[in-house]
């Protein structure tokens, strides 16, 4: 009697979403994550830099408060511009000395700037640790009051902000189109090193007690904004028990 084949599965395996983070506590001065220096598009986070080399070089800008607490995109372009475009990550990257930061390959696209998840813990280290006070009280008294609401419609209360209690918070996200379910009436328009522009990207970083936190993903094309948010807080939740 001829056996009978096993049936072939034609079905795809389902795409898991890329992740690398970090945390620094800054009692004992150690680090834990994975994937610490990979390379991952900034998104909003590089705004943290840009509000860094406008608070050193021009000044306090009242623009930095919307770009900050609520991720205001137009206000990060103007900033970005006047500071000198990709020169900026340039500057910051050597001041700063950060590993793995490079400038975006077309000099507009901020968002496009390559960060680490150990590069981002050393920029809040830096603030935090390094910075004038004038520096380091406006850049974080800022992210102690991030809103929910940012000013493209997005939720930002993914992450660090629904895993932890009261942290001082920046998010990026990218590639996801325009929210489905706005927090606002009304959302505003958005305005290569190997680095992949194409994947939905969610960052969440910050500080809770006594640890910075950076968590940075990438997710299978297609994949919604809520979704995306629920892993990214379910992983926040994992590597910052007991830590936050």
């Amino acid at each position: 009697m001829a056996l009978l084949a096993a049936p072939v599965s034609t079905t795809a395996p389902v795409p898991e979403p890329t992740a690398s983070y970090a945390v620094y506590d800054r009692i004992t001065h150690k680090v834990t994550g994975r994937d610490v220096h990979k390379p991952i598009r900034s998104a909003s986070l590089v705004k943290i830099l840009i509000a860094i080399e406008q608070l050193e070089t021009r000044g306090d800008d009242p623009r930095i408060e919307p770009m900050l607490r609520v991720s205001d995109d137009n206000a990060a372009s103007e900033l970005w511009v006047e500071n000198g475009w990709e020169q900026l990550v340039v500057r910051t990257a050597e001041r700063l000395k950060l590993d793995d930061t490079r400038p975006p390959e077309k000099r507009g696209m901020w968002g496009y700037t390559a960060v680490s998840a150990s590069d981002v813990v050393k920029i809040y280290r830096y603030v935090l640790e390094d910075a004038k006070p004038k520096v380091r009280h406006t850049i974080m008294g800022h992210l102690q009051r991030a809103e929910k609401c940012a000013s493209d419609g997005f939720d930002q209360s993914f992450g660090l902000p629904s895993a932890t209690w009261k942290p001082a918070f920046k998010q990026g996200w990218s590639g996801f189109g325009d929210p489905t379910k706005p927090c606002v009436d009304r959302p505003r328009p958005r305005v290569q090193w190997d680095l992949d522009t194409k994947s939905p990207a969610l960052h969440t970083s910050g500080t809770c007690w006594f640890s910075i936190v950076a968590v940075l993903t990438l997710h299978p094309e297609g994949t919604t904004y809520e979704k995306a948010a629920k892993r990214v807080t379910r992983l926040t939740e994992e590597v910052t028990k007991y830590r936050c």
